[in-house]
């Protein structure tokens, strides 16, 4: 963990592009203020993880859930952001769903061909089956020679 607020900074790489991303074209943006919207990023993000780290020692839990930044976006009184949050909140539950079942497929398909080209090996006979044949082929007479 960062000693301190200020050490804690996003990538201007990152801050740029979403900024680009909220503005109309032609619209220029200085470094200043690409590293001022950058730092307010940071202290929200420090400030909504602590507000939902209270939620979370409320309830007597050591990990922050979705329910905890919820509630405390409510408390911030940024209420307004949660129905979208949430809304992305489980498109990306079912992305990640949707991920999850493609790879056990697959996993499933891989086997399958796996199964299908793997050589076939002669199964051993059991000693019985050998003892059996052997037996039967004792008693059965001899071809006699018609000269």
């Amino acid at each position: 963990m960062a000693e301190k607020p200020e050490d804690l900074t996003l990538p201007a790489s990152v801050v740029t592009r979403i900024i680009k991303d909220s503005l109309p074209d032609g619209v220029n943006v200085s470094k200043e203020a690409r590293t001022a919207i950058g730092k307010a990023a940071c202290i929200f993000v420090l400030y909504t993880t602590a507000c939902s780290n209270n939620f979370a020692i409320k309830a007597k839990r050591k990990t922050l859930a979705a329910g905890d930044v919820f509630n405390a976006l409510g408390d911030m009184d940024f209420e307004q952001l949660v129905p979208d949050l949430k809304k992305f909140l489980e498109a990306y539950k079912e992305e990640q769903k949707g991920k999850k079942e493609a790879a056990a497929s697959d996993k499933k398909r891989k086997l399958a061909e796996a199964i299908v080209q793997q050589p076939e090996v002669p199964v051993p006979m059991d000693q019985t089956t050998v003892d059996a044949s052997a037996n039967e082929q004792s008693t059965l007479p001899a071809a006699t020679s018609q000269d």
